[in-house]
Parts: structure tokens; sequence; C-alpha cells
């Protein structure tokens, strides 16, 4: 009997020529992320994230006190995305605001590659550039050149090797040790890397025989504190771990930030599409799971019901947690058998085509991000009057810190806490109109920066010792007039 194996690239590989599908969404993805990057830059935390990158450049020290605001100043903090600040500090020292836009796309890109390829080795490539597709447009919403992007690829390759070697009765290779070591350096979510561990290890337990099940616990209890310990290999060593729980630990306060909140089915959504489907289908055909297995989908889900910066994660870590029973359940062939990877000259083409165009994109385009987190004249107007303490909305305090001014308040949750974050709150809102007198008197602020919208703006035009010095469509500045 003899095999057709062209016959079978043919079928089973959406490539053209020499490119296999997972590289060529690779290169849709980086592309289509590029043509619009401004909208990577569409979060003001960039601006602090990217200048305590340049801060840690030019010092060649990580901070662990607060050098940004006035209010928390010389307060221990700790920098948990440390290395991913001073790649986007580097990168923005290079070429501007493309480099950022070059280094999230690219990381984004990465993550859906590896994820198509993950799929691949299961399912045919129609099912998993589909389910990429789903996946890429469940995340738009969250890519952002921010330090949870560059930890994408770490993350779906992590857990992938984890997945791997539940599935094989195995304890996970010491190799993927340095994948969390990054991870940990990168962005606090790292904690999650740990979680997962706990999980596929139970998955492990369960697929193992009564005789092996001893073994399999004492080796994956020793990747499990391997791991742990991997995760302290950064400048703040176990404080890295500690930092990351303070975000969990801000109560009420996760409820008004956007990307902590939990989702929103008021309206129907593609995320709503995305749960109803999959229940749809595993009720129609009988998708059987394993009970770990059915815990980690809840627990994806849990995830991200409860918080709508994790629907990213559970779109790209529920198709694998379910990859391997559905194919197996029915007989799925999978995308690529003759090859799995692009040989090293097509690679390189590839790789030159892109930074060719690359370069043309970023010659011809100017990236950077949007007026209304950069009030650029509303902040000239406020170094006129040279100010020493600025009570600034909270969009605008990246900017303000771009332009080295300490501000009241930033995008730094676990530094201010629930407390101080929801009197602020209370106060910008006129929740509480003397909390607001009480904060202009205790902070002795001299100006105040804010956006149009925020109700306070509307107080501030009407009491006395106040003007209004300076207003556009994106910020209204007042100065004190009298004490």
């Amino acid at each position: 009997m003899t095999t057709d194996t062209g016959a079978i690239r043919r079928d089973n590989a959406l490539s053209l020529g020499d490119v296999p599908a997972w590289l060529w969404v690779g290169i849709v993805v980086y592309a289509l992320l590029l043509i619009n990057g401004s909208q990577l830059l569409g979060d003001s935390d960039t601006y602090w994230q990217t200048a305590v990158g340049q801060w840690i450049l030019e010092h060649n020290a990580l901070p662990r006190v607060d050098i940004y605001s006035f209010t928390k100043a010389g307060e221990p903090w700790t920098s948990s995305s440390w290395l991913a600040q001073v790649l986007y500090a580097t990168s923005y020292n290079l070429v501007g605001w493309i480099g950022p836009v070059v280094l999230a796309a690219g990381c984004i890109a990465a993550t859906f590659a590896l994820f198509i390829h993950i799929l691949g080795r299961r399912v045919p490539a129609v099912y998993a550039v589909a389910v990429a597709m789903v996946a890429l447009a469940l995340s738009m919403g969250h890519f952002l050149a921010r330090p949870h992007v560059l930890v994408l690829p770490i993350m779906l390759a992590w857990a992938n090797g984890l997945i791997s070697a539940s599935e094989r009765g195995q304890a996970p290779s010491p190799w993927l040790l340095p994948l969390i070591a990054v991870w940990a350096n990168l962005h606090g979510g790292f904690v999650f890397g740990l979680v997962l561990v706990g999980a596929f290890a139970l998955d492990a337990l369960w697929n193992a025989d009564r005789a092996q099940q001893r073994s399999v616990v004492l080796r994956w209890a020793a990747f499990g504190i391997g791991a742990l310990v991997a995760c302290c290999a950064t400048p703040y060593g176990w404080g890295s771990i500690l930092a990351a729980r303070k975000i969990l630990d801000l109560g009420e306060l996760l409820h008004l930030i956007y990307e902590w909140m939990p989702a929103d089915f008021s309206k129907f959504s593609m995320f709503e599409l995305a749960i109803l489907a999959p229940i749809a289908g595993a009720l129609y055909a009988g998708v059987k799971l394993t009970p770990p297995r059915i815990a980690l989908v809840l627990g994806l889900l849990h995830m991200a019901l409860s918080h709508v910066r994790n629907v990213e994660i559970f779109a790209l870590l529920l198709p694998i947690v379910v990859l391997a029973p559905v194919a197996s359940q029915f007989a799925l062939r999978p995308a690529w058998l003759a090859r799995t990877g692009a040989p090293m000259s097509v690679m390189a083409v590839v790789l030159a085509l892109l930074g060719g165009w690359t370069w043309l994109l970023a010659a011809n385009t100017t990236f950077a991000p949007p007026e209304n987190q950069s009030p650029a004249a509303a902040v000239d107007a406020l170094k006129a009057h040279n100010p020493r303490r600025v009570l600034n909305d909270l969009p605008f305090a990246g900017y303000l810190i771009w332009r080295q001014m300490p501000v009241f308040i930033d995008g730094r949750a676990e530094l201010y806490g629930e407390a101080f974050e929801m009197a602020y709150y209370r106060a910008m809102q006129l929740k509480d109109v003397n909390q607001f007198l009480d904060i202009l008197k205790k902070w002795d602020i001299e100006a105040v920066l804010l956006t149009p919208g925020t109700p306070a703006v509307g107080l501030l035009d009407h009491i006395g010792g106040w003007r209004r010095a300076y207003a556009d469509k994106n910020a209204v500045l007042h100065v004190r007039t009298a004490n």
C-alpha cells in the first residue's frame, strides 16, 4: 500500500507554495494589526509603561518606590512588568511609536501562528483557521501596546506544554520552566500560569493508571515547585508574586476599571455567540470530557465572565483544552501530516518581505496615541502656570507622566489601593461634593485637569477661587486664583 504524500499535503495544508497555513495566518494578523497600528496605542497606560522602561534604561536600576505621583511618592512599588517596559522603551527609542506597535503586533501575530500550529496537529486546517478567527475577533478589544500582549505566545506555549505532558501521562519537561521565568518578568499574570500547573496535574492524575498515580503526583509536584522557584527569578524575587496578588485585593474598585468589569450581556455580542454556539454543538453532538477537563472549561468560562480582560485567555485556551478529546471522539484528521514547519529559506524570505513592508509603512504613516489621551495643548497651558500639585483625570495620567509631571493618580491601581481610588472616583463624579472639596484642600491642589465630561468640571466653573484657564474638546484646565 502506498501513500500519496503530495495529495496529503494538498488536502491538509492551507498553504501557497512552501508557506504553511500557520505562517500565512501570522502574516495576515501582523499586517492587519500594523495597518491599524494606532489602535494598539489606544490606552493611556502605554505612556507610563514606556516611561518606566526609559527610567530603567537611564538609571540601570529598577524602581522600588513610587516616583511618579505626589500622593504616593516614596511608597513601596514593584514594577512587575519591568522587562516588557524595557522592551517597549527600547523599541520607542529606536524608531518612535512605530516601535511599540511593531513589537505588540509581532507578539500577537506569533500567538495566532502558534495557535494555528497547535490546532492543526489535531484537526483539519479549515477548522483550525475558523477557530483562530473566532479567537481573534473575541480578543481584538484587548489588543493594546501593553505588557500583557507580549506574554500571549508564552502563555499559549506554556499551556500547550502542560496539556501535552498530561495527555502523555508524564510530568512536563523542565525546559518549560524558562518560559514561566520570562513570563514573570514580563507581566504579573504569570500567577495564572502556576494555577494551570495544578489544573493539568489533576488531569494527568485522572489519566494515569492507579499504579502510576503516586509517581505522577510526585513528578508534577516537583515540576510545580520548580515553576514556583522560576517565578521568583526576577529582580524582585518573591516580591513579584506578592505584587501580582495585590491587584486581586482591590475589591469594589475592580467593578470600575473597564478591563476588570464582568461581561455585559445586555446586548448580543460575539462573546455571547462564542459561548452559546459551543454549548449548542456539545449538546447536539454529545461531546464528552473528563471531569478535570470539564473543571478547566468551567474555570476559563468563569474567568471570562468575571473580568472582560480574560476573554482572550478563554478564546485561546478553551480550544486546546478540548482539542484532544474532541478530535479523538469525532476521529478528526490532522491538518498536516507530511510537515509541520516551513523551510528556513522560506522563513528568511517571508521575514525579509515583512521587514521591508514594515519599513515602508512606517516611513509613510504617523503612529501616535490618540489625542483624547494626549492633551498636549492643555498640558502646555498647565506648565505655563508652573503648578506643583495637579488633580488629574485618570485618562491623562499616562501623558502627564510622559511629560514628567507628578500626578495625583494613574493606572497603577495596586499602588493607590481600593480606599484611595474609590474616594477619588466618588469625588470626581460628585457623588460626594464635600469629598471633592476636601481633596482640593488636603492636597493643596493648584490646578485641575479633567475631561470635559467629568462632573467636577461644572462645579469648578461655579465655585470661588478657581478659574477656567484652558478648554478644548479633550481637556478642561482650571487653576487656583486664591487660597
